[in-house]
């Protein structure tokens, strides 16, 4: 238990376990930290599942960037949870993702879902446009309405009433071909794709590039909670 403990960055209630190659949260995570749990980074692990998460029944933010993560997530009910990262991970599927955070997230204020193929942008696609990018903002705001955050910007007070009003016939479709899940170059080797410059993936840069936050983080590689809070807007 001390070796894998000695594994974890921990810094109050926020809790890290990045970049150890993990395909499941281990059990020694829930046992001594979920219980007071407020933030949890699992970024570039090999993390097909999330079921090790019911114990972290007081988590605020989880940022689970960078692992394997597919159509089947499925994720226990975090009432508390406003904030949650799955950038790079192998989502395709909007609608049903949408559809379970609304059940199980619904406190959730600051998503982003970039790197993976559920977020049409010309950096994971080049057949998308900006237009394709907008129509699935307004899809994801008519499906979580009480967002306040997607992706790498503020959402708009326009685009909320353009959700309401034409949201339900923004519904990106879902690409026809997709990457075996069990490719084992996926688990060898991260996605080359990533939403930041550079300089965001340098080991001395710990603090998000999008703007000022009150968040640090604990793992070299992490690229999690990068949202601007209200009291910065």
């Amino acid at each position: 238990m001390a070796h894998s403990e000695s594994l974890v960055a921990l810094n109050g209630t926020q809790i890290s376990f990045i970049g150890h190659d993990c395909k499941d949260i281990p059990d020694f995570l829930g046992d001594t930290y979920g219980h007071f749990a407020r933030r949890l980074d699992l970024s570039f692990n090999l993390l097909r599942s999330l079921a090790g998460l019911k114990v972290f029944t007081e988590l605020e933010e989880l940022v689970v960037d960078n692992n394997l993560l597919g159509n089947d997530l499925r994720l226990p009910g975090l009432p508390n949870l406003h904030t949650l990262t799955l950038n790079k991970n192998h989502l395709t599927d909007i609608e049903a993702l949408l559809e379970h955070l609304a059940d199980v997230t619904p406190a959730l204020e600051y998503l982003s879902l970039l790197g993976n193929e559920a977020c049409p942008n010309q950096l994971v696609s080049l057949d998308k446009d900006e237009d394709d990018y907008q129509r699935y903002r307004y899809f994801v705001l008519y499906k979580l309405p009480q967002l306040k955050f997607l992706d790498t910007r503020k959402v708009t007070p326009k685009e909320v009433m353009e959700a309401q009003a034409r949201g339900s016939f923004m519904k990106v479709v879902k690409p026809k071909s997709e990457a075996p899940p069990n490719d084992s170059r996926s688990e060898s080797h991260p996605p080359s794709y990533t939403p930041l410059p550079r300089g965001s993936r340098d080991a001395k840069n710990h603090k998000g590039v999008f703007a000022k936050c009150r968040y640090i983080y604990y793992g070299k590689h992490s690229e999690g909670n990068r949202f601007i809070r209200n009291d910065q807007l």
